[in-house]
């Protein structure tokens, strides 16, 4: 195996900072300016981690790419960390937006379009009942709440380096087999091991050991872990948590946030899963923020039996704006017309593309780095092993590396998602726009081993 050179590494991406701040002249005037106004210079926290020392302002985006400031066009792999997966400003869902916009944004009651997105998140999920929030963060602290609450339990179980947006009860790991906040829990309300219970992906024996307290009322999981590389789920690990959270009298919540990428209705309905309950967000409303989150015939009954109309203003779960009329033609005109059965098909074969492609150049160079495929989303880390819990993922990590293929590809017009080398595909990327990335990523190999 080609064993790579960290001089080189540091070398190169010495060059490419340089390039970079070179070739950015604007955005980082705009970003001297935020500096005044914004906190670190940015509308929001995780801005700041941008390769490059501050992060490229934005002047427009169309289908698979956008233009900054600096008038560089991109092709965006990255589509707001799958957010933007149905593609910037796709137009039914721009029609749709700006039909609704002209009747009335929100109102606190409900709109038809409500029904239709209801009826049709259950055709794609199999479960009958829906409700709505602004963030997947929003619906899976919605559902947290509504799972203690019937099961009368007072913990939840994730997965080591799992991701749930910033869900309070999900930044916990696990340290000398304690479970302990997570590096950057800014401000936990509580000590994370008095509400969460860990274990690790795909490790039956510790699931069933730790749903044995019988203190859990939720195990809330990604189907397949996406946020420190793609993890799949070993063959028949779904079986047996389904079998532990049914014998162990928890419910089963299924986060299809990120792993919507696997097909319209996500890893739930192309796994044959049956989840109690599944929370979405991000993509649903083209960009717009929308989420959803649905349950089993049995959970609805669960919850409605123990709720009281005077508390329903008052019960911790919705929020005003939740639910609005804006938000739900938006998922409606995305769902109806831009993320459709062809839509999937057309990105999983373009990630099928965009692996093959990575594949081929790793192996012609005789690098022990891999690719990994869930959907229409890719990933390619710099080991040869693939991971099988989000502790392996994180011990493999090259930051490095990392912001050195990103940047690369960033100078030569192309986004990956930050943090880690995930690419997603939308329904207008293009064969030559991942062909466009191979040519880049085969460019930064041959530095790298030359």
């Amino acid at each position: 195996m080609t064993k790579i050179d960290r001089d080189r590494v540091d070398g190169l991406l010495s060059q490419e900072r340089a390039r970079f701040q070179r070739d950015h002249r604007r955005s980082k005037e705009l970003f001297e300016r935020a500096r005044s106004s914004l906190l670190a210079g940015v509308p929001m926290n995780w801005m700041t981690r941008w390769v490059g020392g501050f992060p490229v302002f934005v002047d427009e985006a169309q289908g698979s790419r956008f233009r900054d400031v600096d008038g560089h066009t991109y092709i965006d792999f990255c589509l707001g960390d799958t957010g933007a997966m149905a593609g910037h400003s796709p137009a039914p869902s721009v029609a749709g937006i700006a039909d609704r916009m002209s009747r009335g944004i929100t109102l606190m009651l409900p709109s038809e379009d409500a029904i239709w997105v209801g009826e049709e998140m259950a055709r794609r999920f199999g479960l009958p009942y829906w409700q709505f929030a602004l963030t997947a963060t929003d619906a899976n602290r919605f559902v947290l709440r509504l799972a203690r609450d019937i099961t009368q339990r007072p913990k939840v179980l994730v997965f080591n380096w799992c991701y749930h947006g910033t869900v309070d009860e999900s930044f916990a790991t696990l340290s000398g087999g304690q479970v302990v906040a997570r590096a950057g829990n800014v401000g936990p309300p509580v000590d994370v091991s008095h509400t969460t219970r860990v274990c690790e992906f795909n490790d039956v024996e510790a699931l069933e050991a730790e749903l044995a307290h019988e203190d859990v009322a939720c195990v809330l999981a990604e189907p397949a872990l996406t946020n420190i590389g793609i993890i799949h789920p070993d063959p028949g690990f779904h079986d047996h948590l389904r079998d532990l959270t049914r014998r162990h009298g928890t419910l089963l919540v299924i986060d299809e946030t990120h792993t919507i990428c696997s097909g319209p209705g996500g890893f739930t309905k192309a796994n044959d899963l049956e989840p109690d309950v599944v929370t979405i967000g991000k993509p649903l409303a083209a960009g717009l923020p929308a989420a959803a989150y649905g349950f089993s015939e049995e959970v609805a009954q669960r919850i409605l039996e123990r709720a009281e109309l005077i508390d329903a203003d008052a019960g911790g779960i919705g929020g005003t704006l939740a639910g609005n009329a804006l938000s739900l033609a938006a998922m409606r005109a995305t769902l109806e017309s831009v993320l459709t059965e062809e839509a999937f098909e057309h990105m999983i074969s373009l990630a099928e593309r965009f692996a093959g492609g990575v594949t081929k150049i790793i192996d012609s160079h005789g690098l022990d780095w891999h690719i990994t495929r869930l959907g229409c989303r890719t990933e390619y880390l710099f080991t040869k092993d693939r991971p099988r819990t989000g502790s392996d993922a994180a011990a493999s990590r090259d930051e490095p590396l990392d912001e050195l293929m990103h940047l690369y590809s960033l100078n030569r017009g192309i986004l990956l998602t930050p943090f880690h080398m995930m690419a997603l595909m939308s329904p207008q990327t293009t064969a030559a726009d991942v062909d466009a990335h191979s040519e880049v990523f085969e460019s930064a190999v041959a530095e790298l081993t030359g």
